[in-house]
């Protein structure tokens, strides 16, 4: 083992240019050392402030480092700039590897620092629409609703969505105010149709089923604008009209509900409104009707 590592020393060559190098650092720190020593013994034979003697020896020595600094740079610059050179090739290297990585802990760290959701919210980005049921520092996982966007049943799949989704995609809360949630659905109808009766079962729908809970949404949401600092909601059910093109009416409901059971509450209302009138255009019902009523010739004498 001897006569190996004697091997290893007869056979290490320093480079010229390293040699030079460290023969002036050697020159430069020898000569910081004597000028510090030759420095302090001035101060202390000059100086008779105890206070200011201090002062001066601190200053000189901070002074002496700050040469040394700029020393070793300018002697050891060029071997720092190709040094600099290979850790930013190695740290571009490494991003590049890893930049998914990256991006879905940044991508934490601002949903984190956002407050964007928690587990247990409804949200919604891109194509994904789901409950949270765990998030961690590179995912988070959603049981899918589904399917599309107007529905509110689980579909029964789990997605996983990386959270580097959540630095350039925006993300919508569907259960913002948690316990009791304002929910939209629309129904559509042709210009001719009875969309006026329509509408008016429709509230008088909402109004039953809102009815056993309002006042307690009402005061919930009272108390969430209070602590959020904004306007409090009209909680009361409402239709309001919208013409997307021209020959149809859309009416747009807005009822409150519990947060898990706006899609209950919704197939309530919808089944009470048409379950006994399809709201058709009055002539084509009168038509209707006469269709079923026998002839005069068939009617019993």
């Amino acid at each position: 083992m001897i006569e190996s590592i004697q091997t290893s020393l007869a056979n290490f060559v320093v480079p010229d240019s390293m040699l030079s190098l460290l023969i002036s650092t050697a020159l430069l720190i020898l000569g910081l050392l004597i000028a510090r020593a030759l420095i302090a013994r001035f101060i202390k034979r000059q100086v008779e402030s105890l206070e200011l003697r201090r002062r001066w020896l601190v200053q000189s020595r901070n002074g002496l480092i700050l040469v040394l600094m700029l020393g070793l740079t300018l002697i050891w610059g060029e071997e720092l700039r190709t040094l600099a050179l290979s850790i930013v090739a190695i740290a571009v290297a490494f991003v590049v590897a890893t930049k998914e990585l990256i991006m879905c802990i940044t991508g934490s760290i601002l949903k984190a620092g956002a407050g964007s959701f928690s587990v247990g919210d409804r949200i919604q980005i891109k194509d994904f629409r789901g409950d949270v049921i765990d998030q961690n520092l590179l995912a988070t996982t959603i049981l899918e609703v589904g399917p599309g966007k107007l529905t509110h049943q689980r579909t029964g799949r789990m997605a996983v969505i990386p959270n580097a989704l959540f630095v350039s995609e925006p993300v919508i809360n569907e259960s913002f105010t948690h316990d009791y949630v304002l929910h939209v659905f629309t129904v559509p109808f042709r210009r001719d149709d009875d969309w006026r009766g329509a509408q008016q079962a429709i509230v008088a729908s909402a109004r039953k089923q809102c009815a056993p809970y309002l006042e307690e949404v009402r005061r919930y949401m009272n108390r969430i604008s209070v602590t959020r600092g904004l306007e409090p909601p009209s909680v009361d059910p409402r239709v309001t009209l919208q013409v997307p093109v021209a020959g149809e009416i859309h009416l747009i409901v807005r009822v409150p509900a519990k947060s898990g059971q706006r899609g209950f509450i919704e197939q309530a209302i919808m089944s009470e409104v048409f379950q006994n009138n399809d709201y058709l255009p009055q002539l084509q019902a009168g038509a209707a009707s006469r269709r079923e009523e026998p002839p005069a010739s068939e009617l019993p004498s």
